[in-house]
């Protein structure tokens, strides 16, 4: 039988909220026309063309990913890579569906600067909130790391290769591609960066600490 500690509960449950805020954060994105990130822009568009909602999608498509992941790298694999897998597009369903239902949507460039400063800010914060429980990558980012460790090439040209391929894709197929992708995909790490020294990293310890001092 697998012995669940409460550290362990307190990474799954940082990991959890993580990628409900990232969902929230990414339907801001979208709903400000300002672009998502490549892998969300390219499910958009192909899991419209296919009469699929994005949940259905991703997930079928996350599962191709961790099948291939399982097999080459299978330690970039934790509670965390299930929880995005199966969550981040069901989560972005329901608060795209929230949003249209109420009526919140940028139509003007003030609305639509807002979206993309506001929605970056709430998505790099979630980021870094669901990689600081550190329980495992998603099965997108898990490919980039995993290709690097059988081929030695630089992790950086590895990612935009993949970030890039992505973003083509969405934008060819009229994916929600624009300043917000590019943003994403090249520059949200001194933002994640800042979460990770400043908020999250440190709550996420407090919290560890505080049930490391009640076990005690």
């Amino acid at each position: 039988m697998i012995k669940i500690t409460k550290s362990q509960l307190i990474r799954a449950a940082y990991a959890t909220l993580g990628v409900l805020i990232l969902g929230f954060g990414a339907t801001i994105l979208r709903e400000g026309h300002v672009g998502m990130d490549p892998y969300t822009s390219a499910n958009i568009a192909i899991s419209g063309m296919l009469g699929l909602s994005l949940g259905v999608y991703q997930l079928g498509l996350n599962l191709v990913f961790l099948l291939l992941i399982f097999l080459f790298g299978r330690k970039y694999i934790g509670f965390g890579t299930v929880v995005n897998m199966v969550f981040t597009g069901f989560f972005i369903d329901m608060f795209t569906a929230l949003f249209e239902k109420v009526g919140i949507q940028a139509e003007t460039l003030p609305m639509k600067l807002l979206f993309l400063v506001v929605g970056t800010v709430i998505f790099t914060f979630a980021v870094s909130l669901y990689t600081g429980a550190n329980l495992g990558a998603a099965p997108y980012d898990a490919c980039a790391p995993t290709i690097v460790d059988h081929t030695g090439w630089p992790y950086r040209v590895v990612r935009i290769i993949q970030d890039v391929s992505f973003t083509l894709l969405g934008f060819f197929l009229g994916g929600p591609v624009g300043v917000g992708t590019f943003i994403n995909a090249f520059l949200t790490g001194p933002l994640i960066t800042f979460w990770n020294d400043n908020v999250a990293g440190p709550l996420i310890a407090k919290s560890l600490a505080a049930v490391e001092k009640s076990n005690g």
